[in-house]
């Protein structure tokens, strides 16, 4: 399948970071990158990376509230780290739920009301991954359902299903996020057996936008099932095991994907492409 989008059409930017794996966009529009060594660094407008702080562990999944804080999945400190840039280091937010403290915390996502939803990967092939969410403070078990070694997730964008990427073997699932917060029973939306997904970004047109670990590529998931090939990179060099993607600059229409086997983020366009706004919560609906 040829890809919409060539290598020479992509971008990298972010050069020097530590091998990056989470990012995400804050209100304001500034984009935030994660390092193999606990670093979180700015992306600025023009494309240069700056280490912010770090928390001396290994940063995965990136989220950001209404504020601006920057929440951190960060397994060699068991936790999910809060950070306020300019302020202080970060510290740990949730260590998991009351017996099920966390093993590997990859990726959270936010919903509208403020519930922040965390997969826990567990051990590779173990089949012991789990999804745990925070509300008000409290962190619980989610759903056990979710158990091959869940990575990225996303809230759709009426809040009503966490989408999640199982990464061994590869499958795209959702769950129903029930009226009273609890979770649907796992729906199986797309075999990817063969790849290794991580990381995904909603479309305004209902699509979604996943990024591969392997093979090196970035797929586009139509709101029909069907699929399609945004870039691929066989050398694995331009896109180097991307793991992650969001939507950002002007009206959302940049796809950024950090590349975890090399040292940069990969910038790039898809005609007609948007993303869908991500849930900022405030401060109340996170129980401060």
């Amino acid at each position: 399948m040829e890809p919409v989008v060539s290598l020479a059409e992509m971008e990298q930017i972010a050069q020097g970071i530590d091998h990056a794996e989470g990012i995400c966009m804050t209100p304001d529009g500034t984009v935030w990158v994660s390092g193999e060594k606990g670093q979180i660094y700015r992306v600025d407008a023009d494309g240069r990376a700056t280490e912010a702080t770090t928390t001396g562990g290994w940063t995965l999944g990136l989220a950001s509230d209404g504020e601006g804080r920057i929440y951190a999945c960060d397994p060699p400190n068991g936790a999910v780290m809060r950070w306020t840039p300019g302020g202080g280091p970060p510290e740990p937010w949730t260590r998991g739920a009351p017996g099920a403290p966390f093993v590997t915390p990859n990726w959270g996502a936010f919903g509208p009301d403020g519930s922040y939803y965390v997969t826990d990967s567990g051990s590779w092939k173990g089949g012991d991954g789990r999804i745990l969410v925070v509300r008000r403070g409290a962190t619980s078990l989610w759903t056990r359902d979710a158990a091959a070694f869940p990575n990225g997730c996303a809230v759709s964008s009426d809040g009503r299903e966490l989408w999640v990427l199982e990464s061994t073997p590869g499958a795209l699932v959702s769950f129903a996020i029930n009226p009273d917060g609890s979770a649907g029973p796992r729906r199986v939306l797309a075999d990817l057996a063969g790849t290794v997904p991580d990381g995904l970004a909603f479309a305004t047109d209902g699509s979604v936008v996943i990024a591969f670990y392997r093979p090196d590529a970035v797929w586009r998931r139509h709101a029909d099932g069907r699929i399609e090939v945004l870039g691929h990179d066989p050398e694995g060099t331009v896109l180097a095991a991307p793991t992650n993607v969001v939507f950002a600059g002007p009206g959302r229409t940049e796809l950024l994907t950090p590349n975890i086997g090399r040292w940069h983020v990969t910038r790039f366009r898809v005609p007609g492409l948007v993303g869908t706004p991500l849930f900022h919560p405030t401060r109340a609906q996170i129980g401060d």
